[in-house]
């Protein structure tokens, strides 16, 4: 038993203070003297009082008609005792409490509280009215194959949705209090058994020691949590798709929920984590291979298409046949800007249109997209401002950037080919290698939840390179990945898969 406003336990023998309904209100008024729509509801019955206590624009009023008015007013037979309530109310989520910064922060929360005057707790009865949205597919993350579902603002919903994909009694979730003033609920998921206990350890200290009043979502989270929040390159990984949290946890990282967040965050995830998709998992091995193989190229072309043709065309020339040298001529004869500044201008223009197309509605962003890209590129041409191959050149830098799954990722990589445009209008070749080398030593310093960034390039690993930069078939990948660390460390028996028998054996 607790003891009202205290957090000491009330010693053996010693009765539990007790509060009058006067009092308890006059104490809940001045601790939510802000909040309009706190309301009490007191009943009577010869000389003992009843109170129920609730935020009315966080509660089913209805829900307290039927679950709680009702069937105490109705129940003639018994009386108001702490037990005999217990008894008579229809509530799953009945819990006591006492303490009144429980009591506020429960009210807070969108629960109920009643009070029986003269017993030495309450009950809080949780018959909140949550605004949620229904279950709809994934907006930032498409695919062909594999569920379509996404996660809700709903933390209840979230947690039920993994529940539902992973049976495993090992499934862990733990409680979280995110943010000094909001206190946004949150959980920190992973199986006992596989998950390394250093990466629980990393996530639950790191997240508990916060000292920030709100946390608006899990990617604001993540930047908070993460190792270097100078880089730009994101080093956890943030997802509205149920189906990779469960694959996630079931290779040994941790995920953490948040009550109002659309996404759920995990790690750790090194840097190859975020070109992988939960599609090449349902697809044939060898189509998996194909697609992560051309994201990846593709992120390198999106990187150094544009910075080559500003350093070949500034310091190269030579490098360039004679065939191909003269149309670069004809189609840069009008242009009075030299390649970098061209180069600059076309990038800029192609951000421009893609953050219209974001912001705007769905189906105008779209025809913006189109017709803006076509419009523009085709004026700045017949007005001399670029040349049609850097237009080619742009537009194929843009497309292999929107290959990575990762939204987050992709932005990073847009991001990094300015500085290394700039450094080749300075140094041609020389410059980007420099820069080049810059980003390859700083993703090396980089670390997600204390493990390597690069893994399993550095250090080397050749047995996870199957789940990350390739796609072996499943008989080779009876193993979870060794980044994780993960304390079972295989997932089925290759020997005994490798058995092969008739159905009548």
């Amino acid at each position: 038993m607790f003891k009202w406003m205290s957090g000491k336990k009330t010693p053996e023998g010693e009765k539990a203070h007790s509060l009058q309904i006067d009092e308890l209100k006059e104490q809940l008024k001045k601790e939510l003297v802000a909040c309009s729509d706190l309301m009490f509801r007191t009943l009577k019955r010869n000389d003992k009082k009843i109170v129920i206590c609730f935020v009315s624009s966080l509660i089913d009023k209805t829900g307290v008609d039927d679950y709680i008015l009702k069937p105490i007013q109705e129940n003639t037979q018994s009386g108001w005792s702490v037990e005999e309530l217990a008894q008579i109310l229809p509530i799953t989520d009945l819990t006591g409490a006492n303490q009144l910064n429980e009591i506020v922060m429960a009210l807070i929360d969108g629960k109920t509280y009643i009070y029986s005057e003269g017993e030495p707790f309450g009950f809080l009865a949780n018959l909140s009215n949550t605004v949620e949205r229904s279950l709809s597919h994934a907006e930032t993350e498409s695919l062909v194959f594999g569920p379509k579902i996404a996660f809700t603002e709903s933390l209840l919903g979230n947690v039920n949705i993994i529940r539902n994909n992973i049976k495993d009694p090992n499934l862990c979730m733990e409680d979280l209090a995110i943010g000094t003033r909001s206190k946004t609920s949150a959980k920190l998921v992973y199986i006992k058994g596989i998950a390394d206990e250093a990466n629980i350890n990393t996530f639950r200290q790191r997240v508990s020691q916060l000292e920030i009043d709100h946390v608006q979502g899990t990617t604001v989270l993540g930047q908070l949590i993460e190792g270097n929040s100078w880089s730009v390159f994101p080093q956890l990984m943030t997802t509205e798709l149920p189906d990779r949290i469960t694959l996630a946890l079931m290779s040994g990282r941790v995920a953490v929920l948040m009550d109002r967040s659309p996404d759920a965050l995990y790690g750790p995830t090194p840097f190859f984590t975020f070109f992988e998709s939960t599609e090449d998992v349902y697809m044939r091995w060898n189509m998996g291979f194909f697609l992560r193989i051309l994201r990846l190229v593709a992120t390198f072309l999106s990187v150094l298409l544009t910075p080559a043709y500003v350093a070949v065309l500034t310091y190269h020339y030579e490098v360039i046949p004679s065939p191909l040298l003269v149309s670069l001529g004809q189609s840069r004869s009008n242009v009075p800007f030299p390649p970098v500044f061209e180069a600059f201008l076309l990038e800029f223009v192609i951000e421009l249109l893609r953050e219209a197309g974001a912001r705007l509605p769905t189906k105008v962003g779209q025809t913006m997209g189109i017709v803006g890209g076509i419009v523009i590129g085709q004026a700045a041409v017949e007005a001399g401002f670029t040349s049609n191959i850097l237009i080619i050149i742009i537009a194929l830098s843009a497309l292999g950037s929107f290959t990575t799954p990762s939204y987050l990722m992709g932005t990073a990589i847009r991001i990094i080919r300015f500085p290394i445009i700039l450094m080749a209008g300075f140094w041609g070749g020389i410059g980007i290698m420099v820069a080049f080398c810059f980003f390859i030593i700083h993703l090396l310093k980089l670390d997600t939840l204390g493990r390597p960034y690069l893994a399993p390039i550095y250090p080397l690993n050749l047995k996870d390179l199957g789940y990350s930069i390739f796609r072996f078939p499943s008989q080779f990948l009876s193993y979870r990945p060794v980044t994780n660390q993960p304390e079972d460390k295989e997932r089925y028996s290759a020997k005994k898969a490798k058995e092969k028998k008739d159905v009548d054996e």
